[in-house]
């Protein structure tokens, strides 16, 4: 588990691809301290295992559904990488909660400058789409960050400037894939509603039932909201 606070901007050093995975060597400092073997380190948002390092890096193993859900497997020798160490037992929590687990690829659309902070319009696939909320929080390669609005199959977020001289993000150009992973909590609320079973009633199942089944059939859902809730008899 992580939060989503970047620890220290890392340097691939060299790739080795292989049939189906990659074998990344990256250069660290501060990430490795305290490094064991099997640890896990969020690598732009993914988590990886270690399965070796030395003084000045580590090396991880990408397996084909990593290399299909993120942007790992487009990574070359110099390019830098968000790092985080895994979340220690008794941290204070400055993000969110953030497993590692990238849902899908995004897109920089638009890049602009307000004020102080640089504002990313990034494009992302229905399945993380359906999670994102205004106000809410979503990991962008490993980086957690606030969501300024929602509109049209994409999302803005504001980056300050301490955000942005200690990630990656900044160098991100328009066209850039980016991995994203959409709140935990969410995702578990939405697997929980679909599978309560209310109590039926004379006829079979209850309109709760019935609706709560439309409405998670439906492709066209949308998110998650309070008044879904209450119009289905959660709440």
């Amino acid at each position: 588990m992580f939060t989503g606070l970047v620890e220290e901007v890392g340097r691939v050093r060299r790739i080795e691809h292989r049939q189906h995975s990659a074998h990344i060597h990256i250069g660290a400092r501060r990430v490795l301290e305290g490094v064991r073997l099997g640890d896990s380190i969020s690598v732009n948002g993914a988590c990886l295992t270690v399965v070796a390092h030395t003084a000045d890096g580590f090396t991880a193993d990408a397996v084909p559904e990593t290399l299909r859900r993120t942007n790992l497997g487009r990574l070359a020798p110099g390019d830098p990488v968000n790092l985080e160490r895994a979340l220690a037992v008794g941290d204070r929590l400055g993000g969110h909660l953030v497993s590692g687990h990238v849902d899908g690829l995004g897109v920089v659309r638009a890049k602009a400058q307000e004020g102080l902070a640089t504002v990313l319009t990034i494009s992302a696939p229905p399945e993380v789409m359906r999670y994102v909320v205004e106000k809410g929080s979503i990991c962008v390669d490993g980086v957690s960050l606030t969501v300024m609005d929602v509109a049209d199959g994409a999302f803005r977020v504001s980056i300050i400037p301490h955000t942005g001289e200690r990630t990656t993000l900044l160098q991100a150009e328009v066209g850039r894939p980016v991995n994203l992973e959409a709140d935990l909590l969410a995702k578990y609320v939405e697997a929980l509603l679909a599978r309560r079973d209310p109590a039926p009633v004379a006829g079979g199942v209850s309109r709760a039932g019935q609706d709560r089944r439309t409405y998670l059939a439906s492709e066209d859902s949308g998110e998650l909201t309070f008044e879904m809730l209450r119009e289905n008899g959660f709440v």
